[in-house]
């Protein structure tokens, strides 16, 4: 009688292995710098103010992220919260504006691109005010106006200092037509009154600061102080130079060169701002008693 020998049927009509999936590293948990290169953790710039570790580059930060970096733990009251930007031009490009204007707020979690309020400032009072240029670039509509000169209204009867803290890329919102250019003499008008009233403004000019907004408010202030390297001006470089037909000088509209031409009086990086600002409030209030 043959032998046969037995054979591993379970092995022949087994499927053959799945291939395993390559993990990979898990996105946005590093991001490039736009000042030198390098690719860095982004949770090491989270914890450094939204600096840079090789070369200091300062990234957007939120509207959000300077109120916890700037103000006193938990001291922001905001103010005007339930005004809402509305169409009234009926204004579409790409998409409506009134759909822009919702998928922004979804985006950022802001109803427009300002925030305004009261805070304190290792433990000084004052108005606080900042535009966030991740909705619409932090572009100046109605809503933005109104609420910059309710507040510096509100400062001038509280006799508080006024801090205005501007990212606004977009300059005045082109959705609104003259209801966004309104806004600059509007709230300049409400500046000279403060001024007036013996009220110190502090303008601090972030990456980037252009248009109406570096046209109006944000140039006004008694004391205007830069973030390193911000892009600050009107018309953007490529435009100027588009226009001008003639090369722009190094660093043209950068912070540096605009200290040097005496458009700005101080630049202070990020980690050095809130006690640099705080000083200089002191410093105004003993010059005025």
């Amino acid at each position: 009688m043959s032998s046969v020998e037995p054979t591993d049927t379970a092995a022949e009509n087994a499927s053959p292995e799945a291939p395993r999936k390559k993990r990979g590293v898990p996105e946005g948990l590093w991001i490039r710098c736009d000042g030198c290169g390098a690719t860095v953790f982004r949770k090491q710039v989270e914890q450094g103010l939204g600096l840079c570790p090789e070369c200091g580059h300062h990234f957007y930060v939120s509207a959000q992220s300077r109120i916890q970096q700037l103000l006193d733990s938990d001291s922001f009251e905001e103010w005007f919260a339930e005004i809402s930007p509305c169409d009234p031009l009926g204004f579409a490009d790409k998409k409506p504006y009134r759909e822009r204007l919702v998928a922004e707020q979804k985006k950022t979690g802001l109803r427009d691109a300002c925030l305004v309020g009261r805070g304190y400032m290792r433990g000084r009072p004052l108005v606080f005010c900042i535009t966030d240029s991740a909705f619409i670039m932090g572009s100046m509509g109605s809503v933005v106006g109104e609420k910059l000169t309710r507040a510096i209204e509100r400062a001038t009867d509280l006799r508080l200092p006024l801090l205005i803290v501007s990212g606004s890329g977009g300059g005045a919102r082109m959705h609104e037509g003259i209801y966004s250019l309104m806004q600059m003499g509007k709230v300049s008008a409400a500046l000279a009154r403060y001024h007036e009233a013996g009220g110190l403004f502090v303008s601090v000019l972030t990456d980037p600061t252009m248009g109406g907004v570096a046209a109006s408010f944000a140039s006004l202030g008694d004391v205007i102080i830069a973030e390193p390297e911000a892009l600050i001006g009107f018309a953007g470089p490529r435009v100027v130079k588009a226009t001008v037909k003639e090369p722009l000088p190094a660093g043209f509209q950068r912070s540096e060169f605009l200290l040097k031409h005496g458009f700005v009086d101080r630049i202070v990086a990020r980690p050095d701002l809130r006690g640099e600002l705080s000083r200089i409030i002191d410093y105004c209030e003993m010059a005025s008693k």
